[in-house]
C-alpha cells in the first residue's frame, strides 16, 4: 500500500524544481479554499505560548510574519498593538480580511525575501511563528536578516520554529525544515540580541526573544 503525501509536500516540491522558495503557500491556501486540501498549520486559534506571552500594546507597533489566516494578528489587536500582518500569499491575505471584516490589523501581501523598504526597523514587536521552517536551508539566512530588520530600537522579536534536535533526521520528511539552535541565535545580528533561547513543547520547538 503506498501512502499518498500530503499537499502541501506535493506543492513544495514542485515549487522548489522551478526554484521558488514560497510559490507554493498560495497554491496551497487555493486548493484549501476549494476543499482539495488542508493548511496543516491552521488551527482556528493563536499560538497557546504567544497567547500565554502577549503584553499589552498600548498602541506600538507589532508585525506578523506569515500571517495566514490572521489568528495570532488578532490576538496582538485584541492586547492593543497596531499590527501590521503580512503573508507571501493573497489568498490567505484575502481569506483573513473576510474573516474578520471589523478587523484593525492591516493585512498585506508580503515577501520575507524582499520586504518592503519602509518597514526597516520599523516594529516594537516582531513575531516569527514557524513560518522560515517552510522554506529550505538555501533561503534560510536572507529570511533571518529581513527578520532582524524589522525590529525596532527597545523592541522585541519572538521567533519560534520546530527543533532540529528534537526530531529523527534519518526519518523526518519536509517541509518544515527544523530549525538548529545555532540558526536560531543567527538572527542575533544587525544590532539585535538573543535575550533568551529555550525549547518548549517536550523539546520539540525553540522559543527565543530578541531585543535591539
Amino acid at each position: 500500500m503506498t501512502t499518498t503525501d500530503p499537499a502541501d509536500r506535493v506543492l513544495a516540491r514542485a515549487s522548489l524544481a522551478e526554484g521558488d522558495p514560497t510559490g507554493w503557500f498560495d497554491r496551497l491556501y487555493t486548493a484549501a479554499a476549494r476543499g482539495e486540501a488542508e493548511v496543516p498549520w491552521s488551527r482556528g486559534k493563536p499560538n497557546a505560548e504567544l497567547a500565554a506571552w502577549v503584553p499589552p500594546g498600548a498602541g506600538r507597533r507589532a508585525l506578523v510574519v506569515g500571517s495566514a489566516l490572521g489568528d495570532d494578528a488578532e490576538l496582538l489587536a485584541a492586547h492593543g498593538w497596531a499590527v501590521t500582518a503580512f503573508d507571501v500569499a493573497p489568498t490567505a491575505v484575502e481569506a483573513a480580511r473576510k474573516r474578520f471584516p471589523e478587523s484593525t490589523v492591516d493585512y498585506v501581501v508580503a515577501d520575507l525575501l524582499d520586504p518592503p523598504a519602509p518597514w526597516r526597523q520599523a516594529f516594537d514587536l516582531v513575531v516569527e511563528i514557524m513560518n522560515i521552517q517552510a522554506m529550505p536551508r538555501d533561503y534560510r539566512a536572507r529570511a533571518l536578516t529581513s527578520l532582524a530588520g524589522f525590529l525596532a530600537p527597545g523592541g522585541t522579536a519572538i521567533v519560534c520554529e520546530v527543533a532540529e534536535e528534537s526530531i529523527d533526521a534519518a526519518t523526518w520528511q519536509s517541509p518544515p525544515w527544523p530549525f538548529s539552535r545555532a540558526e536560531i541565535e543567527s538572527v542575533a545580528q544587525d544590532g539585535v540580541r538573543l535575550v533568551s533561547l529555550e525549547t518548549i513543547r517536550d523539546g520539540a520547538r525553540h522559543w527565543a526573544t530578541f531585543t535591539r
